[in-house]
Order: C-alpha cells, then structure tokens, then sequence
C-alpha cells in the first residue's frame, strides 16, 4: 500500500484494445501526474488473434505493442513509483514478462515484474469434461462435447486479487492473462486502499471506474454519439481514474489534451457491453442501477453511490474454436431491375460453381439495395448482393467458389463489377464459445521472483441487501410532435456480447428520459428496426443514468470472428438507432 491511502489513487489508462495508440502510454505518464498506468489488451476475439500468433512463433501470444510502450516509460514509472498494470499477457504472462525484463536489462533497469496466470484452462480441458463439466454454451446451453477437439484458447476471466498480490509483494509491473477489464484498474485500488474481498461497494466502484476507462478513448469523447459538441476531438486525451477509499471515483483527463470528460461521454462508456442491471465481475457483482454520475467541473466527472453484490459462483470463460474456412462474392448492381439482377448473379453463379449451395455447412445471401430514385452519383445508384460460405472444408471455399464469380463477368448482368478484392482462397474464422466454470476451480498463480503463490478466486460470500432508490421523474411529454430523428435528443453506444449484441440509448434530461422509456419499448425497436424483428430482445431500464439497454439475441451468429454482418462487432447498431424518425413531443425538441 502506498503511503496514505486517504487520497484517491489516480490510476490512468493508456490502452482499449491490442492495436490502440502507442504513443498513450508516454502520453500519460508525462502529461501529469498519475499513481498508476493500466491498459486493457483484450478481447474475445483478440485472444483468437493471439493464439495464431503463437501457433506462428511459439513464445509469442502476448501483445508485444505493450513491451514497446514499456520502452518508452519503464524508466520514468520507477522513478515516480507509477504502478504499471496490464492484462497483455494474453495467452502467455510469464513470456510477456520475461519480455519486459529483458528490455529492463537492455536498459539497465531493475524493475520487480509480477506476472499473473492460471487463466488459461486449455490444458485441463479432458480433466475438467472428465470430472463433470459439460461446459455448456451460455447462450445455447449446448455441452461442448465434440468441440472441445477443436478448442484452441480456453481462458476464464480472472480477478483483481491476484494483482492485489504482487502489489503486496512489491512488484513495479504486473502483467495478467485474462483478467477482466476492469479488474486491472480494481486491482491497483483494492491494494492502494487496503480493501477486503467483502468489501462489496467500494469494490463495485472501482470495476465501474474500470469499465468507464478501460477503452482509452471512448472515455473522452470517441465513439460518442454528439461528438460535434465536442470543442476538439482531432486527438483526444486517454482517462484516467481518481479511486477514492469508498469505491466512488473522478474521470478526468490531462489537462491541455483533447477530447472531452462529460456525464455524455462517460454514461456512453457505462452502456457499452453491458447487459443487465448487475454487471458481473469475477469479485463483485456491479449494481449499474445505483450508479450517480454528474459533472463536479469541465473534464472532471464524478461516480459515486454504487453498490455491489457478492462475487457470483462461477467464474466465465471464454473459448474459440476453429470453425474452418469462409469466402465471399460481393456484386455492384446498378441503376434499374436491382432484384432481378441480384436474382440473375444467385442463378449465374451457382450453375457456374462446382458445388451447389446444399454443399456448405453455411450459406448467407446480403441484398443491400439504396432505394435511390434519380441518384445524384454514380455511387448512389450502386447496391450490393453478396453470397458469403463458411465450411470446415478448405477447398470447397477456396478457389473453387471465388472463380465462380469471375467466371461469369462478361455473360451476367449489365454494368457487373465486383466490389471487394478479386478471388481468392477461403479465410479461416474462428467460433466463440462461452461458458461458465466453479470459481472454486480456478486459482490465480502470481509469480514474482520466480517464487509462485496460489490465489483463490472470490468465493459468493454474504452481503447487504442493495437498496435501489425509487427516483421522481416528470410526466409524460404530451403536446404536438414533430418527426425527427431519435439522435436529435437521444445518444447510444452499441457493441459486441459474444454472439449477441447490447445497445445503450440515454437522454440528456429527466423529461426525454419519460418520453424515451414509455415510447422505446421491444415492440416499437423491432417496428423501427428490421434487424431486431425475428429475435429475442431484452430491454433493461436503468433510470438512474437516463438509459435503456437492449440486448440482440444472436445478431453476431457464432461470434465477432464468424459474423458475416458488415459490422460484426455491432458498433455501429446504435447510430442506425439514431438515424429513424418519430414523433417527438415538440416541447422536448425545444
């Protein structure tokens, strides 16, 4: 613990994914002051990324970006007794941190590096089906049975507790595997203020702190629905967090950077990924329906108020599995007869193709038409027909597809090109499968030194009641109404839940909120979107921060790396959102 856990910790993020700004790490840790630098590495589908490059160069498997930006600020961070903090061990900490102490002595530098492990499950996959663990699909409830043959990563998502203890043994780096998110942000705050596993709100306000901060930028105004209110966002600042002994916390930026802290930018953050009200955490169970955020000054925003349920019993993770090959065809139809000349390429290219449609495991046809009349340009007039195949079979959706396309160039529809690349072989794509494991199964291995100390994950201990204060709201908007778009009043952030997709819609004021949450209900969104009209759809209502939040049922098919959408990470989901037209009470317009 540092000297006066009485001040907030401030702890600064300098990374939302592998591939984010380089230059952040520099950036936060001499633009101003900071007691700690974290960064979230991560993803579902990075950790399919990664086990390609490891199966490529074995040692590998960890985000060697993070080793470059360590060069950048190792020195500078163990003068200021900066904690660094990072998940960007990937499927391999012990090789990110040898990496990292071997750029330590190359500098001449005597850093302590902690790494933790014990995440990865791949290798104790038999043993765990053997024993019992069917590990059955969380959305599907399909056991895994055959699969797990085919499993290439299998991580569950690991806690802040063992980061706890390398901070306690006085590691200067600590580099997990597949902590959550937030957990390396709760981790620092946990051992700064010398918290318990009990001690549920504080806990609970720090993973919020987490979640606000964990993707770099989008704290600070990117991704934001009303990014043209923003003064400057050429090159926005990265976050950072004030942790104060209770769980609640600051946003803030660097002063002088771009960018923008508002209770906009930051209740965008809270909705992104979410589902329910309880925002699961492998040490606590985050209660996003108590959370208070308000603005204390430009750039600084307060969380406070949070309250937090014992951890859950079980501990996710998260698996990918080789689904074998896809390929694709993507046609420009132009100008006049679009459905008979998508209808014309459908029946050209399957008579010209070795395989009929029958032949793949998966067949996805996308006739995306403009509905221009009299087009201004040449490129409104363009619609698109793809057909996209997915098979375990390498040669069916190699060449042999691809030419087909070609092949009818000359003999199709007037005005024929096509509109990605040119033929060629099938991509592999992988399949993302969560499940759910005993917490009690999983213990975190913290290496510092080379001496290695087991940490078992939180078990579901007692708790407080959480008490949800009821709020006053205004009436109903009534009055006459005006047909605008949804995004004139109301902001979103949208984004990926394995297979399914979570869209977060908030209003700026108590009355929009009324108007929003008695008009946006699952029946209204499937009317406004066709997307949404054939699945199951959940809607949770968090009035405290103004929002709804809407979870697509199997939008994204088998995962991020399968979806054949043209978004598949659904960001864009919330922006068409905001692109329909309704009537809206003319008062809240004004």
């Amino acid at each position: 613990m540092s000297a006066s856990s009485e001040e907030p910790m401030r702890i600064a993020n300098c990374s939302g994914f592998f591939g984010d700004r380089l230059a952040a790490a520099k950036e936060m840790v001499y633009g101003g002051p900071i007691d700690a630098l974290t960064g979230d590495w991560l993803a579902e589908l990075t950790m399919l990324i990664l086990s390609r490059i490891q199966a490529k160069a074995p040692g590998g498997g960890y985000a060697r970006t993070f080793v470059t930006q360590m060069e950048d600020v190792m020195g500078e961070c163990l003068d200021r007794q900066i904690k660094v903090v990072t998940n960007a061990g990937g499927l391999n900490p012990e090789g990110c941190a040898d990496a990292v102490q071997e750029l330590a002595d190359q500098l001449g530098l005597n850093p302590k590096i902690a790494y933790v492990a014990g995440d990865d499950l791949a290798p104790r996959l038999d043993d765990l089906i053997q024993s019992g663990h069917d590990l059955a699909h969380l959305d599907t409830g399909a056991p895994l049975g055959d699969l797990a043959d085919r499993i290439v990563t299998a991580n569950a998502y690991i806690g802040c507790w063992g980061i706890v203890e390398a901070l306690n043994q006085g590691a200067d780096i600590v580099i997990t595997g597949r902590a959550t998110d937030a957990a390396v942000v709760a981790g620092p705050a946990a051992w700064y203020h010398g918290w318990q596993r009990n001690d549920w709100n504080a806990l609970a306000g720090a993973i919020v702190a987490g979640h606000v901060i964990e993707c770099g930028g989008q704290a600070t105004g990117g991704n934001y629905s009303f990014f043209t209110e923003i003064e400057d966002l050429t090159y926005p600042g990265f976050p950072w967090a004030e942790v104060f002994a209770d769980g609640s916390s600051i946003i803030g930026k660097h002063d002088g950077t771009g960018g923008e802290v508002s209770v906009g930018t930051v209740t965008s953050q809270l909705l992104y990924e979410i589902q329910s009200e309880r925002y699961f955490n492998p040490d606590v169970v985050s209660r996003f329906d108590t959370i208070k955020v308000e603005e204390v000054e430009k750039d600084r925003v307060k969380i406070s108020g949070t309250q937090g349920e014992p951890a859950p019993p079980q501990l996710k993770v998260a698996m990918n599995y080789h689904g074998g090959f896809r390929n694709q065809i993507s046609i420009g139809l132009t100008g006049l007869d679009i459905e008979a000349k998508a209808e014309l390429i459908e029946r050209q290219f399957w008579n010209s193709c070795p395989y009929g449609p029958e032949d793949y495991e998966t067949v996805v046809r996308k006739f995306l038409p403009t509905h221009k009349q009299n087009p201004e340009t040449n490129e409104e007039a363009v619609a698109v027909y793809k057909i996209i195949v997915k098979d375990p079979d390498e040669r069916k959706v190699g060449r042999a597809f691809s030419n087909a396309g070609t092949e009818i160039g000359l003999c199709s529809i007037p005005g024929m090109f096509g509109t990605g690349g040119g033929p060629g072989p099938g991509q592999p794509f992988g399949i993302y499968w969560p499940t759910l494991i005993d917490s009690d199964l999983v213990s975190m291995e913290v290496v510092v030194d080379g001496k290695l100390t087991l940490v078992d994950s939180t078990p579901p201990l007692d708790g407080a009641a959480i008490d949800v204060q009821s709020l006053e709201m205004p009436a109903l908007p009534e009055g006459p109404t005006q047909l605008v778009p949804l995004g004139v009043l109301f902001g979103t952030r949208s984004g990926d839940k394995g297979p399914n997709a979570n869209l977060g819609i908030f209003a700026r004021s108590p009355e929009a909120y009324v108007w929003l949450e008695n008009y946006l209900s699952i029946d209204m969104l499937k009317q406004l979107m066709p997307e949404a009209a054939e699945r199951k759809i959940d809607r949770y209502e968090l009035p405290n921060l103004l929002s709804l939040n809407f979870i697509f049922q199997g939008l994204l098919e088998e995962g991020v790396a399968a979806s054949t959408r043209q978004d598949p990470q659904a960001k864009a989901l919330g922006e068409y959102l905001r692109a329909k037209l309704a009537d809206i009470p003319e008062m809240l317009l004004s």
